[in-house]
């Protein structure tokens, strides 16, 4: 197996549901990042073998294999380019890089760019169960009796506030987990931490302005116990609130993937590698422990300890979820998603394991730090995971 490296890596800023990217067809927003991913490294688009795109809701302007869209509205790509979208819910966008990589390790490709995308102002949760077949007979959705018969109905909600009791997580730890991920990525948009990673994009303010987002849009710094404890409980639930739920967000992100003979002959100097992946089943019941059963699996097949990590992005699909992987993984907290989460900076289902892994990336260099782990629960009971390396 080849070595595999990632030579660029950038994302645009998380724009809030109807917020400054709500007028975007998705594979134009995809297109700004693989434009730019190629610039950032002057590199020949003609070089690039496969465009590997995450996208959870694959239909409309976001159907149609979005990737291969994306080429197309892209500037700089040419038509020779081929692109393939990625379903793996909400760990989409971090399998599209792990099959990225896999194309390149086994030989078969040399360079590679692993994205996501996902325009929720327009294709927001669940959007995919909604809708008619040619007849106008109700499409219907893939949870059969043959799924609720073993697992109940599909409930990510209730599967949330399940994995709280189990794991012994208080609805005033996630209060102030919460409060920590806004406070936290307030601090880093302040000091300029996610400049290098994100690609300010043209977007609309309130009034249709034309504006430049330069920020994430999502981020409430003035989130308090108070206003947490303000809000409706969701259905099914004991305490979960929306303000302890990753937030309905738009975005993309992409980076690019290559070998090392490729990049010696560039002479390019990489960011990061790959040290390993892996990707893990759950029970569909609880549905969001993926990351808690991924971590050792991937640490072991690394050949790391735990403590070899520096930085752990496990996504904030909600609260107790990161929570209840640090107690399982008896993780220190100061490590995990350090610059805040998707509590604070949203949740673009598609886009989020690519955007994870290009800050993390970041992070690594701004830290001068060497291993970042990046995983995420999925819808279905799943969860990919990897480590990269800071090179």
């Amino acid at each position: 197996m080849k070595d595999v490296f990632i030579v660029s890596a950038v994302r645009t800023p998380v724009g809030k549901q109807k917020g400054a990217l709500r007028n975007y067809m998705a594979p134009e927003l995809l297109g700004l990042v693989l434009d730019e991913a190629l610039r950032r490294i002057d590199l020949d688009p003609d070089m690039i073998d496969d465009v590997i795109g995450g996208t959870v809701y694959q239909l409309g302007e976001q159907g149609f294999t979005l990737a291969r869209m994306g080429v197309l509205a892209s500037k700089l790509l040419p038509q020779t380019i081929p692109g393939i979208s990625v379903n793996r819910q909400c760990g989409s966008g971090l399998s599209a890089i792990q099959l990225g990589h896999a194309m390149i390790a086994s030989g078969n490709m040399d360079t590679v760019i692993a994205a996501g995308c996902e325009v929720m102002s327009k294709y927001t949760i669940m959007s995919d169960l909604n809708g008619e077949l040619y007849n106008k007979e109700p499409m219907g959705n893939p949870f059969g009796p043959y799924y609720t018969g073993k697992y109940g109905p599909a409930n990510q909600m209730v599967s949330a506030q399940k994995i709280a009791h189990k794991w012994g997580v208080t609805k005033e730890e996630c209060f102030q987990f919460a409060i920590n991920s806004h406070q936290k990525a307030q601090k880093a948009t302040d000091a300029g931490y996610f400049r290098k990673e994100i690609l300010p994009v043209k977007g609309l303010d309130k009034d249709d302005n034309e504006i430049l987002q330069e920020n994430d849009e999502t981020i409430r710094p003035q989130t308090n116990a108070k206003i947490l404890e303000s809000l409706k409980v969701l259905p099914g639930t004991d305490w979960l609130t929306v303000g302890l739920s990753s937030t309905i967000t738009d975005g993309a992100s992409a980076m690019i993937l290559m070998s090392e003979e490729k990049l010696k002959s560039l002479g390019l100097a990489p960011m990061a590698r790959v040290v390993a992946n892996t990707v893990v089943g759950s029970d569909p019941e609880l549905m969001l422990t993926g990351p808690i059963y991924a971590t050792p699996k991937l640490l072991e097949k690394a050949g790391l300890d735990p403590k070899e990590i520096d930085i752990y992005e496990i996504n904030e699909a909600f609260a107790p979820i990161p929570l209840a992987w640090a107690k399982a993984t008896d993780t220190d907290l100061e490590k995990l998603n350090v610059n805040g989460g998707a509590l604070a900076l949203g949740h673009p289902v598609g886009n989020t394991g690519c955007r994870l892994s290009v800050s993390a990336i970041h992070e690594l260099h701004r830290r001068d730090a060497r291993y970042a782990l990046v995983s995420l629960c999925t819808g279905g009971g799943m969860a990919p995971a990897t480590i990269f390396e800071r090179v």
